[in-house]
């Protein structure tokens, strides 16, 4: 049955809802953090081949901006949004587990601790190199990402905290996947520049099927969404278009844009390049001695007699 009556939420939405397990992950990681900083990071520099720095100014706003925006994704008002009212904010989580949160921490991990995790010629980094394979991860990814669509998956996820929380999870360690080829601490696990342009190209495509599905659907798609509680007035329909914007204008023109910056930076590289090695050439050209002596005596140049 659709329901396309709009009715307003009751206050007690507006009240603090408690996610202790949301808080006690993200102080988890957060204590990870710190312990790998103050405690791991001093004696890598006491090790055979020491760090140039523990962690970098930069590295550090990656950290932190990745598990703030991981605590926004998960937590109250967002997650509660997500869970009893609107899909369309599902799709906002979505982006940011998948999309924003991981490529953060990607960044956010030093060199010297992911080659001390994953010790070369381990089991660890064999398994790493396969799971981050580009066909691989973007198969995984991919699926999963159609798999969260599955309006079976969705009523589940809305009906069951636990099994909301596991593909959320899913989500995430796909998205790992899938960024490892593009950036990371690794660089030995990454494609080529013009590659890694194509890669990210591709991961758009298939967000296009499931968003065009919501917004050209008519009525309801997903039961457990089709509910007399409308949040601030939006119908069901509404929701569903909003929810295909999210995946297809704002989820595409995210990796189009970092498609753009990849490109441009990439070009300029290859100017830099090219123009390094002109000036190379014109300095051995200018530096090759002459074939003729300045002080060659020329009574012996058929030309000069």
């Amino acid at each position: 049955m659709t329901t396309e009556t709009v009715a307003v939420v009751d206050s007690d939405f507006w009240r603090l809802q408690l996610h202790p397990e949301v808080w006690f992950t993200v102080a988890t990681i957060v204590a990870i953090g710190v312990y790998v900083v103050r405690v791991v990071g001093p004696l890598a520099l006491q090790g055979p081949n020491p760090p140039s720095t523990i962690v970098t100014r930069r590295q550090k706003l990656y950290f932190a901006s990745g598990v703030l925006l991981l605590w926004v994704a998960a937590d109250w008002p967002m997650h509660d949004i997500s869970e009893k009212y609107l899909y369309s904010m599902h799709m906002v989580q979505h982006l940011l587990i998948s999309f924003v949160v991981p490529p953060l921490l990607l960044l956010a991990t030093p060199e010297w601790l992911a080659r001390l995790i994953v010790l070369d010629n381990s089991r660890s980094a064999a398994f790493l190199r396969r799971l981050s394979h580009p066909v691989l991860a973007a198969i995984a990814f991919n699926a999963v990402q159609v798999l969260t669509h599955w309006t079976v998956a969705v009523d589940w996820s809305v009906r069951s905290g636990a099994f909301h929380y596991l593909m959320h999870l899913l989500v995430f360690l796909t998205a790992l996947m899938m960024w490892t080829p593009v950036l990371g601490p690794l660089k030995e696990l990454q494609v080529s520049e013009p590659a890694k342009m194509v890669y990210l190209f591709t991961m758009s495509i298939v967000p296009t099927v499931p968003a065009a599905w919501l917004t050209f659907a008519e009525g309801s798609v997903y039961s457990a969404y089709d509910h007399g509680a409308r949040l601030w007035g939006i119908s069901v329909t509404s929701d569903q278009q909003a929810a295909g914007v999210v995946m297809k204008i704002i989820g595409g023109g995210y990796l189009w844009t970092l498609i753009a910056i990849r490109f441009f930076r990439w070009a300029a590289a290859q100017r830099r390049a090219d123009e390094t090695e002109r000036r190379q050439r014109q300095n051995r050209l200018t530096n090759t001695p002459s074939s003729t002596p300045a002080n060659q005596d020329c009574t012996n140049n058929p030309i000069g007699s």
